[in-house]
């Protein structure tokens, strides 16, 4: 068996930052991703779809999910990426026992909205009941494919509280728990 490459994984919700935190983590250690937020949302567009209807098709296809999600856990074996970023990634490295840090970022709701707002160009009304509407789809829809609640912290080995803090304060903290420091 080969060496895993994979030394850390970023999770939480919509919003909450991980997209933005993988950009920084890959410019400031030199490092490669695997963002299934990123495939997720190209598989939207390319369906022609709004993120909202196409988590409405997966839950009526979860068959598309399964396929998804069997994509992140093979690139994750694979050794290529050294950030794997979804909001499954801790998951599938605990299940697959991928020996890695494991990171969930904890944004509050009215956060995430904001940064939601800014991302689609959407009202932060529109932002905040999209995210939730996503939310319960997506809780509904891991129970049911997985047997899992992806807001279980269980699987992370470190939990952030991401609301108030710069990305570049975050990139820093979560550095330095790749270093060991924390």
């Amino acid at each position: 068996m080969g060496v895993d490459m994979v030394k850390i994984t970023i999770s939480g919700h919509p919003g909450s930052g991980t997209s933005t935190l993988v950009e920084q983590l890959e410019q400031q250690l030199g490092w490669t991703s695997l963002n299934g937020g990123q495939i997720f949302r190209e598989q939207a567009k390319e369906h022609g779809m709004s993120l909202k209807d196409f988590g409405q098709m997966c839950t009526s296809n979860l068959e598309i999910d399964r396929g998804l999600d069997e994509i992140l856990k093979e690139r994750m074996l694979s050794g290529k990426s050294e950030i794997v970023e979804s909001r499954l990634a801790g998951w599938w490295a605990y299940r697959l026992d991928v020996d890695c840090v494991r990171v969930w970022l904890n944004v509050s709701p009215e956060e995430r909205a904001i940064r939601v707002t800014k991302r689609e160009g959407i009202s932060i009304e529109e932002a905040h009941e999209a995210n939730e509407l996503r939310r319960k789809v997506d809780l509904s829809r891991f129970e049911e494919l997985y047997g899992l609640n992806p807001e279980d912290t269980t699987p992370y080995t470190h939990i952030i509280e991401a609301s108030s803090k710069t990305i570049d304060g975050l990139a820093i903290e979560v550095i330095s728990i790749l270093e060991g420091k924390q």
